[in-house]
């Protein structure tokens, strides 16, 4: 198959946006767009922290990266154990990872999924939308009770 032009990139990206948000608004959920730049933001309440969502059509790598950023970061004095769960809750997922800033103690939720030679639909991005949330509320208050020390490391690893 013949490599894809930029203005066919260009044009795909389009397409798979407009999927992106018609699949948002499907779920009757308020978001912001960001329609230059291809970005769709949302929040969703879970069952402790509130849940801050950012998907982006990404034309060049024609990828959907959706990322998740908790709310709050690792204190400096718990980032090495911030570190080893981070690794440890995403060894357990079946989707997606946790990335980890060790300079800042920042963890975001991502996840990716290709749409090169793909035919997208809702059903994709409803899964993606679906095991993001169920995934980022499940872990959310884990890694905010293991900064504050309300949980230990051993506590976290045996509950993951």
């Amino acid at each position: 198959m013949a490599e894809m032009t930029d203005e066919m990139k260009a044009a795909k990206a389009q397409e798979i946006y407009k999927k992106l948000c018609t699949a948002i608004e499907n779920r009757n959920w308020h978001y912001n767009k960001d329609e230059e730049n291809l970005v769709a933001y949302f929040g969703v309440t879970g069952e402790d922290i509130p849940m801050q969502f950012i998907i982006m059509v990404d034309a060049a790598r024609q990828l959907v990266r959706l990322m998740s950023p908790m709310s709050f970061k690792m204190s400096e004095a718990k980032r090495m154990e911030g570190a080893i769960a981070t690794c440890v809750a995403t060894f357990g997922l079946a989707d997606g990872s946790f990335d980890y800033d060790m300079s800042d103690g920042r963890i975001a939720f991502r996840m990716t999924a290709s749409y090169r030679e793909s035919n997208f639909g809702d059903g994709l991005f409803q899964y993606m939308i679906s095991c993001s949330c169920a995934t980022v509320d499940e872990y959310n208050d884990k890694f905010l009770a293991l900064d504050k020390g309300i949980m230990s490391l051993d506590d976290f690893i045996k509950n993951c």
